[in-house]
């Protein structure tokens, strides 16, 4: 596995705590090729450095891979596949399905989940709030897709009774937490410590009260 972003993957992940194993490595660097060469020309994130990537993409999705105790996970705008590529390459024994109504960036998740392999993915290209599936899901994980309020108005129908909503953060929400719904409660607030990043980070899980 030669790859230059290997030793910067490495010690980031390792700095979480992470202890992944060769091939996870390696499909975490093929699926970060084909995010930079992608988004040369369908531009599917802001950030174009691929050092930058290693970091705000993979590392920040990963910093929450200790708190996933879901047996079925749907991210929600999942945008290129952030987190849920990442955290379906670490925890091959999760189903995860990434969900996201923008073609283009639905088009790319299906070309990753074919050229990694990834079989316990399932890409949906599909509006949020109108996505019925046949099975809930008992965890449902967002990354900088929407306010609190609409999140969880959006997707409640997609969760399980006793499941959770995992909202990827930066500052902590004060105002959006004060007006969720009083049948929804934080169980939950985690300061997470990105390597490599400057800024705040939190991961918040939420359930039905």
């Amino acid at each position: 596995m030669d790859n230059q972003y290997l030793p910067l993957l490495q010690r980031q992940s390792e700095a979480l705590g992470l202890q992944l194993s060769d091939q996870q490595y390696s499909s975490l660097l093929q699926y970060h090729a084909l995010l930079v060469k992608w988004n040369k020309t369908f531009n599917l994130t802001a950030v174009r450095s691929p050092e930058e990537m290693i970091t705000r993409h993979l590392v920040d999705s990963l910093s929450v891979l200790p708190h996933i105790t879901a047996e079925r996970l749907i991210d929600v705008g999942s945008g290129p596949g952030l987190p849920g590529i990442p955290l379906a390459i670490c925890r091959p024994d999760l189903p995860v399905t990434l969900l996201d109504s923008n073609i283009k960036k639905s088009r790319f998740q299906f070309q990753a989940k074919a050229e990694l392999k990834l079989e316990n993915v399932e890409v949906v290209h599909e509006r949020v709030e109108k996505f019925q599936p046949e099975i809930l899901f008992d965890g449902i994980i967002s990354r900088a897709f929407a306010s609190l309020q609409d999140m969880l108005n959006w997707t409640e129908h997609l969760c399980t009774p006793q499941g959770v909503f995992l909202a990827m953060k930066g500052m902590y929400p004060v105002e959006e937490i004060e007006q969720l719904p009083d049948h929804i409660r934080l169980h939950e607030s985690l300061e997470l410590s990105v390597p490599g990043t400057e800024g705040e980070r939190h991961l918040l899980i939420f359930g039905r009260a």
